[in-house]
């Protein structure tokens, strides 16, 4: 009797345990079909969004390069985007790091106007001569069609996090026509030292389809060549750790003079329309101050410049202070493009003293200064891989190695959170972010200061 029992009482648990297991593929398949499906959705429509915001700014940039008196209109768009944003933005001026605050505790939705609102003050800065580049707008609008999806399907909150990423993701592969670049950024980007590893199936699915309908839609994106790369040896390997090192503190000068600017607009220049009028009358003053237009708008004819032949050794320096004061006083558009502007302008002006190849170190300083300034190291080193087609492999490890060291808890992302710090010399509760950490230094210097 007792022999039957347990047979049965087995066979009951068996057949509980196979259910069960059952019931665990069931649920693992539909969550993939749905990310799959959601990110297909995200990845089409943010594909033809980008495509849309990459044909006409190559038509503004056109049109602004045939029509000099544009520029003087500058402080005027800067009146209307202050004033969009001043009552119709409903939060969204916050931009990309409301996107992290979003993911990171999911307290405030993000706006479906984001997307609408930052495509058309983008198109008035780029139009009227605002040093700024793209993929601030299409990150913004990828995220703002992943609440949209997220809202329509009634998706769950952790779900709509995920979401959030795979916006990101989509915005950046299909703006920069780097796909496996766009999946990772999604999740590294988010957080510093912390991988989002579950969002990886839908922003891998977003930034593919995304790249590859823009590019069905027309879109063709800027190659920049490598001609020539030097031995590998320990002198060059020394070599590429000393100008990674200036690279990371381009990228530190950059993200601290934008968010330096942005502080003192907010807590000096409160309205949002006045602050983008003296912005645009500072952009005036310092394009006939260095007697240049090269550093309006995204400045791409100077980056493939970089590549070829000699550029003014100050162009990084300039285009630093142009963009910072862009974005800070309240312009839209992307801050990765300038970025490369940065890297690659000063690595040719490197290139002579460090006797390296022009285009090589062009290359490894529009990556570099990248990753100090976006905290985003494997992002960045894919990045080159797709950009350069594999060329020059262990030179840029080790210049996005450094160069994300080396930046310290700095970077353009001002609520990019920190979950592990960069080395163990900084001691700080783990999961607070860039500005927080910023304001911290700041209390503590005025601390030191009032005491001596």
């Amino acid at each position: 009797m007792k022999s039957k029992k347990n047979a049965k009482k087995n066979k009951n648990a068996n057949k509980n345990e196979n259910e069960g297991q059952e019931s665990k593929y069931r649920i693992f398949t539909v969550t993939l079909m749905k990310w799959v499906f959601w990110g297909s959705i995200i990845g089409v429509a943010v594909g033809s969004t980008s495509a849309m915001l990459l044909n006409v700014n190559d038509f503004l940039a056109k049109v602004r390069n045939e029509n000099h008196f544009l520029l003087f209109l500058l402080p005027l768009g800067g009146i209307v985007i202050g004033y969009i944003y001043r009552y119709h933005g409903k939060g969204s001026r916050r931009g990309n790091d409301l996107i992290l605050e979003y993911v990171h505790n999911g307290k405030e939705e993000v706006p479906l106007r984001m997307g609408p609102i930052v495509f058309i003050c983008t198109f008035i800065t780029h139009l009227l001569g605002g040093s700024t580049g793209r993929e601030g707008a299409a990150i913004q609008m990828g995220t703002s069609i992943a609440e949209g999806v997220n809202k329509l399907f009634k998706v769950d909150k952790i779900d709509r996090k995920i979401l959030v990423m795979c916006g990101i993701s989509g915005g950046f592969g299909s703006a920069f026509g780097a796909p496996i670049t766009g999946t990772i950024f999604g999740m590294e980007v988010i957080a510093l030292g912390k991988m989002k590893y579950e969002a990886m199936v839908p922003c891998f699915v977003s930034s593919f389809v995304g790249h590859f309908v823009a590019e069905a839609w027309g879109v063709k994106h800027e190659h920049h060549i490598i001609k020539d790369l030097p031995n590998l040896n320990s002198m060059t390997i020394m070599k590429i750790i000393l100008v990674s090192i200036i690279f990371s503190f381009a990228s530190v000068l950059y993200s601290e003079l934008r968010h330096g600017i942005k502080s003192f607009c907010d807590k000096h220049l409160k309205n949002l329309m006045v602050r983008a009028m003296i912005g645009g009358i500072i952009i005036i003053a310092l394009t006939y101050l260095v007697g240049s237009r090269d550093y309006l708008g995204r400045g791409l004819p100077m980056v493939e410049q970089a590549f070829k032949e000699k550029v003014p050794p100050l162009a990084f320096l300039n285009k630093i202070v142009f963009t910072a004061v862009t974005m800070g006083t309240g312009f839209r558009g992307g801050e990765v493009i300038p970025l490369f502007f940065v890297g690659a302008t000063l690595g040719n002006t490197l290139s002579t003293i460090v006797n390296l190849p022009t285009s090589f170190l062009a290359a490894i300083g529009l990556i570099a200064v990248f990753c100090g300034a976006s905290n985003a190291p494997i992002a960045c080193f894919v990045f080159s891989l797709e950009l350069f087609e594999g060329k020059g492999i262990i030179f840029f490890f080790i210049a996005c190695i450094v160069s994300y060291i080396f930046s310290g808890h700095h970077g353009i992302y001002a609520s990019q959170e920190v979950y592990e710090p960069k080395s163990r010399m900084f001691n700080f509760v783990p999961g607070e972010t860039i500005t927080a950490l910023e304001g911290k230094k700041k209390n503590s210097k005025a601390k030191t200061n009032s005491t001596e």
